[in-house]
C-alpha cells in the first residue's frame, strides 16, 4: 500500500520537479548564477521606487515623501537629457550598423577558411582586443589620435596641419565605433562560428550537384541555417541602444566637456546627475524611463522578427 501511495505521488509531480530531482547536480551548477541574478540585478530593482518619491543621503531607503511624476516631467523639460538620449541613439545605432553586419561577415569568411592552423591563427589574433581591459584600450586611442601620435604623424607628412581628433564633438563617434569594431569584431564570431559547425553537411554537398559556387552556398545553406542566431543577437542588440551595456565605462575615459555635444549619453548623464549631484531621485527616474525604452525596443524587435521570419526569442 505504502509503495503505491509513494508511486502515486511521484506519478503526480510536475514534469519538472521529476527533472530536478533526477539532475540535481546538475542545477547546483546554476545555483550561483540565480544566486547573483536575484542579489545584484532583481533585488536593486525595488530601488527604482525612489523616481517616484524624494530621497536625501542618510535619510529612509525608499525616500521622506511622495514625488509622483515630478521627476519624470523635470527631465522631459530639461534640453541637456534629449541632447544626451539623442547622443546614445546615434552613438548605439552607428555602432550596431558597422559592428553587427561585419561580425556577420567576417565568420563567413572565417567559415570559408579551409587550413585549421590558419583558421586558428586567425581566430586567435582576432579574439586578442576582446581580453584587452576598457581603460589599456581607451589609453591605446588617445595614444593614437593624439596631437603627436601616428595618425598625426601621418597626416603631417602628408602636408597637412594635426587634428586635435580627441577634443573635437565631430570626431567622437568615429573614434568610439571604430575602436569598439576592433575590440568586439573576432568576439562576436563566436556564435555564428558555432551555429555553422551545427548545419548538415549533406545541404552543401546537394547545393554543389545543383550547380551552386562557394557564394550561393552561403546565400543559400550557411545564412539560412543561422537565422535563428542572427535573429536573437540582432533582437538583444536592438535592445540595448539605449541602453549603457559597455558604453558608459568606454565614454567616461574618452570623453571630456569640449565633446559633451556628442559624447554625452544617458548614462553619463545619470551618472552625472546621480553621483556628482546627488539628485538620486532623479537620475533613478532617467534609469527607469531608459530601461522601459529598452524593454519596448526589445519586445517591438522580437515581435517584428517572428512575423517576418518565423524566429523570436519568445
Amino acid at each position: 500500500m505504502k509503495k503505491e501511495t509513494a508511486k502515486a505521488i511521484k506519478a503526480s509531480q510536475p514534469p519538472l520537479m521529476k527533472h530536478i530531482k533526477k539532475h540535481w547536480k546538475l542545477y547546483m551548477f546554476i545555483l550561483i548564477p540565480i544566486i547573483y541574478y536575484i542579489i545584484f540585478r532583481y533585488l536593486p530593482m525595488a530601488g527604482n521606487i525612489i523616481a517616484f518619491r524624494k530621497y536625501r543621503a542618510g535619510g529612509p531607503i525608499f525616500g521622506v515623501e511622495n514625488s509622483g511624476f515630478k521627476y519624470f516631467k523635470q527631465f522631459m523639460r530639461d534640453k541637456t537629457f534629449w541632447r544626451a538620449f539623442g547622443n546614445t541613439l546615434t552613438i548605439n545605432f552607428s555602432y550596431l550598423l558597422w559592428r553587427f553586419p561585419l561580425t556577420l561577415i567576417f565568420a563567413l569568411l572565417l567559415n570559408e577558411v579551409k587550413n585549421v592552423r590558419w583558421k586558428k591563427f586567425v581566430q586567435t589574433v582576432s579574439y586578442l582586443p576582446h581580453f584587452i581591459a576598457v581603460v589599456i584600450v581607451c589609453g591605446m586611442v588617445k595614444e593614437l589620435v593624439s596631437i603627436n601620435g601616428p595618425i598625426n604623424a601621418l597626416i603631417k607628412a602628408l602636408g597637412h596641419e594635426p587634428i586635435t581628433f580627441i577634443q573635437l564633438p565631430e570626431w567622437f563617434v568615429t573614434i568610439f565605433v571604430t575602436s569598439g569594431v576592433w575590440q568586439a569584431l573576432g568576439w562576436g564570431t563566436i556564435l555564428y562560428l558555432a551555429a555553422m559547425s551545427g548545419i548538415n553537411t549533406e545541404l552543401y554537398d546537394a547545393a554543389k550537384v545543383d550547380g551552386a559556387n562557394r557564394f550561393k552556398q552561403v546565400w543559400h545553406v550557411t545564412i539560412p541555417g543561422i537565422l535563428t542566431t542572427i535573429t536573437t543577437i540582432l533582437i538583444l542588440d536592438i535592445g540595448s541602444i539605449v541602453g549603457s551595456g559597455g558604453v558608459f565605462e568606454k565614454i567616461m575615459m574618452l570623453y571630456n566637456e569640449m565633446t559633451y555635444e556628442t559624447a554625452d549619453v544617458v548614462s553619463t548623464y545619470v551618472y552625472r546627475m546621480g553621483v556628482r549631484s546627488g539628485n538620486y531621485s532623479y537620475a533613478t527616474a532617467v534609469g527607469l524611463f531608459e530601461g522601459v525604452i529598452g524593454l519596448i525596443l526589445v519586445t517591438t524587435a522580437n515581435i517584428t522578427s517572428r512575423k517576418l521570419t518565423k524566429s523570436s526569442l519568445w
